[in-house]
C-alpha cells in the first residue's frame, strides 16, 4: 500500500503529481485516513498531528511520486446582503450558531441547512443555491483544541 510522508502547499513547484484525489473541505482535515485516489489506488497517511490539505497542494509518498488535492464542489448557500454593514450583521448570526463559513467581501459561503436559510432569508439575506469548491474559515479555536487531544492522548 502507499503511505504519505509529507504534504505540500499549493504552489509548491515540486513536480507533476501522478495521481490526484479529490476531496471535500471536512475531507481536507484530517490526520489519519485511507485516502482512495482518482485512479483507484489507496494511500495510507498517518500523520503525526492533524493537518489541512491545500487545494492544488500535494501528497508527497514514500516512494517520492506526489498525489494532488482537489477540492471538491460542494452543495452551499451563497448568502448576499443589501450592504457591507448587513454583511458583516449576517455573518455574526452565522456565527453565533457555529456553523462554518467561507467569508468574501461581497458574499458568503454556508453548506446548505434549510434552518438557516429560512432564517438569513428572515434576516433580509438573498440565498442562492451554488455547487463550488469550500474553504471556510478555521475556528478560534482550532489549534487549541488540537493541542488538547494532543495531551489527552498522552
Amino acid at each position: 500500500m502507499l503511505r504519505a510522508v509529507s504534504h505540500l502547499p499549493a504552489g509548491h513547484g515540486q513536480g507533476i503529481p501522478f495521481a490526484s484525489v479529490v476531496l471535500e473541505h471536512d475531507e481536507r482535515r484530517l490526520r489519519r485516513k485511507l485516502l482512495r485516489l482518482q485512479n483507484g489506488e489507496e494511500v495510507m497517511l498517518d500523520f503525526p498531528q492533524t493537518i489541512t490539505l491545500d487545494h492544488q497542494g500535494a501528497i508527497q509518498l514514500d516512494d517520492g511520486r506526489l498525489v494532488e488535492v482537489i477540492a471538491a464542489p460542494e452543495l452551499l448557500y451563497e448568502i448576499r446582503a443589501r450592504d457591507t454593514d448587513h454583511l458583516v450583521r449576517l455573518a455574526w448570526h452565522i456565527g453565533n450558531r457555529h456553523t462554518s463559513a467561507q467569508l468574501e467581501a461581497s458574499r458568503i459561503l454556508i453548506k446548505r441547512d434549510h434552518v438557516l436559510k429560512t432564517m438569513l432569508e428572515g434576516l433580509g439575506a438573498v440565498v442562492t443555491n451554488v455547487s463550488e469548491p469550500f474553504f471556510a474559515e478555521h475556528g478560534a479555536y482550532h489549534s487549541h483544541a488540537e493541542l488538547g487531544h494532543a495531551l489527552l492522548a498522552r
